[in-house]
């Protein structure tokens, strides 16, 4: 079965360009782009052709979700701004221009690292004040990265998290994670922790259009089962499913039969969400990639960044005809809510109510 409705026939009209910037050719130290806080350098080496670290010391790297929010984490730590994956249906691209980067090119190829991430959480976290909130990591951009490869940032936040009795969770597309499956074996008898692998497509031709920079939905699936293999739990979060392009019959059941034949624990998934910056660069994708998408893309999301009802309905039920297939049925997926205290009991799925399990990614089911 596919999606489809007489309305939302193909199209040949294409968008304009989003105005994004082209990224910097590599070069040994260069002159930052703005006067970004706590600034130390910015450079560009051989090895991360065309991406440039701008590295600063951060003050404080424990971040606290706005009051009221549907997010089901209250704190969050990201040692990383823009991200290197250049997955170009993120949600986090219009973050970016906060820094007065744009959302498109700049995201990812202007990185920017907090050097003392470690450092400084371990101060924040020893502070009397600190109630041993649960703290997720990767709700904007991803902490293992490529640059992870070269500050190995993540290692000192996770020890620092454990030692002070802090539960956490970890939700990557990046397979350097396995570098800090001892790490993590140990942090988890100290504390809860939840782990979570992005993975939506196996269509490796399409992975490669859609996530250049990721490792390939192989790779991912190797470390699905290295960290069921070291005793460790791992959901993922099928998302975005991309309407017209991994959402049909063949492609959903391919992916959680491998995810299955993988030992994930559980799958949350859920529909491409097109807020503003990431709308513009993926349609700008879609037009030189898909041109006949674009009008079908058009009507489907309107002026808004959720697809309608009828789609996210009819999705829901495909997916969960395919959860029952694979015996995810009754399971938890992922999305940051079960790295609780041992006294809390983790909600179902079915209990949570709708909304965004990453800042601005809607969980169906």
């Amino acid at each position: 079965m596919r999606w489809d409705a007489q309305a939302l026939s193909p199209s040949r009209e294409r968008v304009p360009g989003s105005g994004a910037g082209t990224a910097p050719g590599p070069a040994p130290v260069v002159d930052a782009l703005l006067p970004l806080s706590g600034l130390v350098r910015s450079i560009s080496t051989p090895e991360f052709s065309g991406v440039t670290f701008h590295e600063v010391t951060a003050k404080s790297v424990l971040n606290k979700v706005a009051a009221g929010s549907q997010m089901p984490f209250e704190w969050t730590v990201n040692p990383y701004r823009g991200c290197s994956h250049a997955c170009v249906y993120c949600f986090a691209r219009k973050t970016h221009t906060y820094l007065d980067f744009d959302s498109g090119r700049d995201f990812d190829s202007q990185v920017v690292v907090k050097i003392n991430a470690a450092e400084v959480l371990r101060k924040e976290l020893a502070k009397p004040s600190w109630q041993h909130h649960p703290v997720a990591l990767g709700t904007n951009t991803d902490p293992y990265q490529r640059a992870e490869g070269r500050y190995s940032l993540m290692p000192g936040i996770i020890r620092a998290l454990a030692d002070s009795g802090t539960p956490f969770s970890i939700l990557t597309k990046g397979t350097l994670l396995s570098r800090d499956i001892p790490l993590l074996k140990h942090a988890a008898t100290m504390v809860p922790v939840d782990l979570g692998i992005s993975l939506a497509m196996t269509n490796q031709d399409l992975a490669e259009l859609m996530e250049p920079g990721t490792p390939s939905p192989k790779a991912r699936l190797k470390l699905i089962a290295r960290l069921r293999d070291a005793g460790l739990g791992c959901g993922v979060m099928a998302m975005p499913i991309l309407p017209w392009l991994t959402d049909s019959d063949e492609a959903l059941d391919s992916l959680f039969s491998e995810l299955a034949a993988a030992g994930t624990t559980g799958v949350t998934a859920g529909a491409l969400y097109l807020k503003p910056g990431t709308r513009e660069w993926y349609m700008e994708w879609l037009a030189h990639n898909h041109p006949e998408l674009v009008g079908r893309y058009r009507r489907l999301y309107g002026k808004g960044s959720y697809a309608p009802k009828e789609y996210r309905t009819w999705l829901a039920g495909r997916v969960n005809h395919f959860k029952a297939k694979y015996g995810f049925a009754g399971t938890h997926g992922f999305s940051h809510r079960n790295a609780r205290p041992r006294t809390t009991e983790p909600a179902h799925d079915a209990a949570h109510p709708a909304g965004a399990t990453e800042a601005g990614q809607e969980t169906l089911f």
